[in-house]
């Protein structure tokens, strides 16, 4: 009956993909007044005026654009309980990610916020899967989603903080909760050894069949579960397996291992969702997301050139052209108003409306979530020199992807004005200091279980000159990279040893 009644509610939402594809403008017109009139009387909204705002123009003419570290007072406030401040009466959750200059952000999750917009796009995603595999079995199985953890905050009981995905598990209603698996006990448990470990034993017996979460945590799982069933391949464990909804990190590095461990029968779905919301979801097999306008988020996009200047100016999404690469603006039905998420992305589409990742705002590593940015690096750096009386002359990092048979990793490409007296030790204390600078990088690290310790390559003395020097960048504004998301520069700089 369960199976019955989730296969007819999943198929009724297909339609809807074409309203989306066909009306995202006057959809996204619509948002814009919804979240104005909903937060018109909270302190925002009366100190920026939004009763008086009727269109675009008015609304950049009277919010600025905003950082994290510029809501973050206000945010502050919502987690002690004041009320009504960036968005109506009381926010109880808040999903945490990497900060920029705080050590974590806080994101208030509405009660609104999960209903209009992570449920809503969750069902929408899965109406897409049945809309491509007409007669599946999804729901003939469980549904194995990967989590993260929850924490009261400890200035106010009432609030609830962790990853979003743990935000969305604890609150999803009971009936779908008959569907996923592991058991909430399990889901949320605080570290991620003992967790994955309990998860693998639990699942590897249970008829699986569909999987969400980030690539890499998933491998982990996956490599643990035929350890413990001494099958060859996921496929002999869970015969109908089918799904794959990924997202976190880009799939594409991942996606021969998933295929070696499941085989290619399966669907790969991928979903932009972040702490900040549920953005776009892949809903064909052609390349690029859907963008999602009628959940909670009013979008704008800044042009990546002009990105910089002091008060760059944003477009509307009718105004966005195909190949162009964007910075995306929220406002959100969780009280984020013109906030600068740092994701940029390009359009591949405009006829439905579909854009795919291009990158950060800013210089980072992200394989496996640790979400590393360019000020965490340089703050370790600095700490562990100061300690061990030692100058660096230049460096650059990028990653080593995790594999099935390795754990994945950072690698510096470090050149010393003079050396540390000790290499390893200097090393130790470099990721040290990064597991203090960055609280992802942290979780990824403990138990080298998805991020192992980090390696360091030492080049000699004008090292880094002679590459730039290689490639006609001396002298300018020309600069060695400091983090790279991919390994392209870093094998340049090592070939040249």
């Amino acid at each position: 009956m369960l199976k019955w009644i989730a296969d007819n509610y999943i198929s009724w939402k297909i339609p809807y993909l074409q309203t989306i594809r066909q009306n995202a403008v006057p959809m996204q017109r619509a948002q814009f007044g919804i979240l104005l009139n909903l937060a018109k009387d909270t302190e925002f909204g009366t100190r920026h005026s939004f009763r008086k705002i009727t269109s675009h123009k008015e609304f950049q003419a009277n919010v600025p654009l905003h950082t994290y570290e510029d809501l973050q007072p206000s945010i502050d406030r919502m987690m002690r309980g004041e009320q009504n401040i960036l968005w109506p009466g009381e926010v109880t959750w808040f999903s945490k990610s990497s900060g920029t200059t705080a050590r974590s952000k806080f994101i208030p999750v509405s009660k609104e916020a999960m209903a209009f917009g992570n449920y809503k796009a969750g069902r929408e995603l899965l109406a897409s899967y049945f809309a491509q595999k007409p007669g599946n079995n999804l729901f003939s199985g469980k549904h194995l989603i990967m989590g993260g953890s929850l924490n009261s905050f400890e200035h106010n009981p009432k609030v609830q903080v962790g990853d979003v995905s743990a935000v969305l598990m604890k609150n999803i209603t009971p009936w779908v909760q008959l569907l996923r698996t592991p058991s909430l006990k399990i889901a949320l448990m605080p570290t991620w050894e003992d967790k994955l470990e309990v998860m693998a034993q639990q699942v590897s017996k249970q008829s699986i069949t569909g999987l969400t979460g980030v690539s890499t945590w998933t491998l982990l799982l996956l490599k643990r579960i035929l350890e413990i069933t001494g099958k060859s391949t996921i496929a002999e464990v869970w015969p109908d397996i089918q799904l794959f909804i990924h997202g976190g990190v880009n799939f594409e590095p991942y996606r021969a291992q998933f295929n070696q461990l499941i085989g290619e029968e399966m669907t790969y779905i991928d979903s932009y969702n972040a702490s900040e919301g549920f953005f776009a979801f892949q809903d064909t097999a052609e390349k690029g997301d859907l963008l999602l306008p009628k959940h909670g988020i009013f979008f704008e996009f800044i042009p990546v050139e002009n990105a910089t200047a002091t008060n760059p100016q944003a477009l509307t999404l009718e105004q966005v052209e195909v190949g162009k690469v964007y910075e995306i603006v929220i406002s959100t039905n969780g009280g984020l108003w013109r906030y600068r998420i740092g994701d940029t992305v390009r359009f591949v589409s405009v006829n439905p409306y579909r854009v795919v990742v291009a990158g950060r705002t800013k210089q980072y590593i992200n394989i496996v979530g640790e979400e590393l940015m360019v000020h965490n690096a340089e703050a370790a750096l600095t700490k562990t020199c100061k300690a061990m009386g030692v100058n660096v002359r230049d460096f650059s990092v990028a990653p080593i992807p995790l594999t099935l048979s390795q754990t994945g990793a950072h690698e510096w490409v470090v050149e010393f004005s003079n050396m540390p007296d000790s290499p390893e030790a200097f090393a130790q204390m470099l990721d040290n200091e990064l597991q203090q600078a960055n609280s992802d990088y942290e979780a990824k690290r403990r138990g080298s279980m998805a991020l192992g310790m980090l390696k360091l390559t030492v080049v000699k003395p004008g090292h880094f000159q002679q590459w730039l020097k290689a490639k006609n960048k001396l002298g300018g504004q020309h600069k060695v990279p400091r983090l790279s998301n991919d390994r392209t520069v870093l094998e340049e700089i090592l070939a040249m040893r």
